[in-house]
C-alpha cells in the first residue's frame, strides 16, 4: 500500500491471512512535501513534481524487486494533490512512469478511511477521530463505533506553516494567535464537534510524534504510543517548549522526527484548538494511519459487511499470539484455566479485582509463551520482550506494560513492576503478584498440554484455600507439577492463605 500525504509518502507491505491475522513486514519514507508552495500558487511546484517522480520510481521498482503486480498495490493520494489545479496532470505523468495506478481519495473518501484506521486500532465506541495531515485535518464523529459526521478541513500542518509560521526561527506571540484564531474560525463551522462525546483518538505522524515527545518527556519507558493519552496540559507544555526553538531545533526533541520540525508546532496548536473546540480532555495516539485504513477495508476485512474487528483487544491478542506460532489450543486452555481461578478467588472474596484486571489476566495467558519462538530458555523474559514491543491495538501503554510483566512470572520469581514502574498506577504492583501466581497455577494445570484439567475451582477453607479439580483425563501430571513447581509459598505471600490440593 503506497500512501501519497501532502507532507510524506509511505510504503508499506503487509503480510496476512484474510480474517484471520496480520502483521507489517516492510516500509519505506520519505519526505516529499508534494504540495509546498501550493498555498500561493495552487499548484504543485516543478520541484515537488520532481522529488514526488524521483520517489515513484524507487516505490515502483520495490513492487517489482518483491515480485508484486500493480494490483496487488493500493496508491492513494489525498489533499495536496486533489487540490492541486496540476494534481491530476502530476497523477497521468506519474502513472506512465511507473507501472502504478494512483487513486485520489475524496475528501470523505480519506475521512472514512482514517475513521476504519482508528476504530480498529483503539476501543472507541463514541467520541471522534482526528486524522491530521500536511495539507488538511479530517474529523469524524463516532456513535456506537459507526461513523456519523465527516468533514475535511484546510488545517494541514504543512499549509498553516507555510501561510502563517513561514520563519525559521522561534514564533512569535502574535504569530501563534493567529494560528489559533484560524483554528477557531475553521472548526466554528463544525457544530457538532462540542456534542461528539468525551473520547478523541488522533491517526497521524504529527499526534504520534506529539504523543511520543510527551512520553520521552516524563521519563517513562518506550513502549510505544499506541494507547497514550496526550493531555490537554501535557499538550500546552509541548507547544510553549516548541514555540520557544527554531524548526531545526524542534525537530531534535526526542520524539519528534528531524523532517517534522518546521511543521510540528502548526500540528500542536491545530490538536490544541481541537480540544478546545471539543471539550476533550486530550487525544488518545495510535500507531495507525490511513494506510491501515486502506488495508482493513480493501484486503483483510474485505469480505466482512463492515471493516470492523468485533473486538479490538481480542482481535490484537490473537494476532499477536499467531504470528509467534504459539500453541493455540495450550494457550486458550491456560487461559480459561486462569479465568476459573480468577473468578473463584473474586467469589471466595480474597480480593477486589482492578478495573480490567481479568481481561488483562487473559491476555496474559493467551500471550504467557510467544517468547518460545525465541528459545525456550527463558521464554518468559523473551514473552516479556515480544508484548512490550508489540503493538497491541486497544491497550495502552500501561496495560501493555502490565500484561508484558504478569508473563514474564509465569514460570518463577517474585512479580515486581520492575523497570515498567513508571507507567503504573497505585495498585498495579499487587495486580501483577494475584495475576502471575494465577497464570503460573494454571500453566502446571496444563503441563502436559493435553487439556486434562477441565475445570479448576478455588474455595476458602478456613486459614486455606482449596484447589479443586475436575478432569478430563488423567490428573497425576497436573497434580504433581502444582506440588513440585507451583510455588504455594507465592500463593501463600499474595493471597494471605496457603494453597491446598483437593
Amino acid at each position: 500500500m503506497i500512501d501519497l500525504g501532502s507532507n510524506s509518502w509511505r510504503l508499506v507491505v503487509y503480510t496476512f491471512v484474510p480474517e484471520t491475522w496480520w502483521k507489517r513486514t516492510d516500509e519505506l519514507y520519505e519526505t516529499v512535501r508534494i504540495g509546498e508552495g501550493m498555498g500561493t500558487s495552487g499548484r504543485l511546484s516543478d520541484e515537488a513534481i520532481a522529488r514526488g517522480l524521483e520517489t515513484l520510481t524507487v516505490f515502483d521498482h520495490f513492487r517489482i524487486a518483491n515480485g508484486l503486480t500493480p494490483f496487488q498495490v493500493h496508491v492513494v493520494a489525498t489533499s495536496a494533490i486533489r487540490d492541486a489545479a496540476n494534481g491530476r496532470e502530476f497523477v497521468r505523468a506519474a502513472e506512465r512512469a511507473t507501472g502504478l495506478r494512483i487513486e485520489i481519495l475524496s475528501a470523505a473518501e480519506e475521512a472514512r478511511l482514517g475513521y476504519v484506521a482508528a476504530v480498529n486500532t483503539s476501543t472507541l465506541r463514541d467520541g471522534a477521530v482526528l486524522e491530521l495531515g500536511g495539507g488538511s485535518m479530517q474529523l469524524i464523529e463516532v456513535a456506537d463505533r459507526r461513523p456519523r459526521e465527516l468533514c475535511s478541513v484546510p488545517l494541514g500542518a504543512v499549509r498553516l506553516t507555510e501561510e502563517l509560521l513561514p520563519e525559521p526561527r522561534p514564533a512569535r506571540k502574535k504569530e501563534l494567535e493567529r494560528v489559533r484564531a484560524r483554528v477557531r474560525e475553521t472548526l466554528a463551522k463544525v457544530d457538532w464537534l462540542p456534542r461528539s462525546g468525551a473520547r478523541l483518538v488522533g491517526i497521524g505522524g504529527a499526534v504520534r510524534n506529539l504523543a511520543s515527545a510527551a512520553q520521552h518527556s516524563a521519563g517513562q519507558e518506550d513502549v510505544g504510543v499506541q494507547g497514550y493519552q496526550l493531555t490537554r496540559e501535557r499538550l500546552a507544555e509541548l507547544v510553549k517548549q516548541l514555540a520557544s526553538l527554531d524548526p531545526a531545533q524542534r525537530g531534535a526533541i526526542p520524539g519528534i522526527k528531524p523532517g517534522r520540525g518546521d511543521i510540528v508546532l502548526a500540528a500542536a496548536l491545530t490538536i490544541e484548538g481541537v480540544l478546545d473546540s471539543g471539550g476533550f480532555d486530550g487525544i488518545e495516539a495510535t500507531e495507525a494511519g490511513l494506510r491501515e485504513g486502506v488495508f482493513f477495508e480493501r484486503e483483510l476485512l474485505a469480505g466482512q459487511p463492515d471493516p470492523l474487528f468485533e473486538d479490538v483487544r481480542a482481535s490484537a491478542v490473537r494476532n499477536l499470539a499467531i504470528q509467534y506460532e504459539s500453541d493455540l489450543e495450550h494457550v486458550n486452555h491456560v487461559a480459561v484455566l486462569s479465568l476459573q481461578m480468577f473468578d473463584s478467588l473474586v467469589e471466595t472474596g480474597l480480593f477486589e479485582p482492578a478495573t480490567g484486571e481479568r481481561e488483562l489476566l487473559w491476555a496474559a495467558a493467551m500471550l504467557h509463551d510467544v517468547g518460545m519462538t525465541i528459545s525456550y530458555d527463558d521464554h518468559h523474559k523473551h514473552s516479556r520482550y515480544l508484548i512490550v514491543s508489540a503493538e497491541l491495538p486497544g491497550f495502552d501503554p500501561r496495560e501493555r506494560a502490565l500484561i508484558a510483566q504478569i508473563s514474564r512470572y509465569h514460570r518463577k520469581g517474585a512479580p515486581k513492576l520492575g523497570e515498567m514502574a513508571a507507567l503504573a498506577q497505585p495498585g498495579d504492583e499487587d495486580l501483577v503478584a494475584r495475576c502471575a501466581v494465577i497464570l503460573r497455577l494454571a500453566e502446571h494445570l496444563e503441563r502436559g498440554r493435553d487439556q486434562s484439567v477441565r475445570t479448576v475451582r478455588l474455595h476458602g477453607n478456613g486459614r486455606g484455600v482449596d484447589l479443586h479439580l475436575e478432569a478430563a483425563g488423567d490428573l497425576t501430571l497436573p497434580r504433581w507439577s502444582v506440588e513440585r513447581y507451583g510455588d504455594d509459598e507465592a500463593f501463600e505471600r499474595v493471597f494471605g492463605r496457603r494453597l491446598l490440593i483437593g
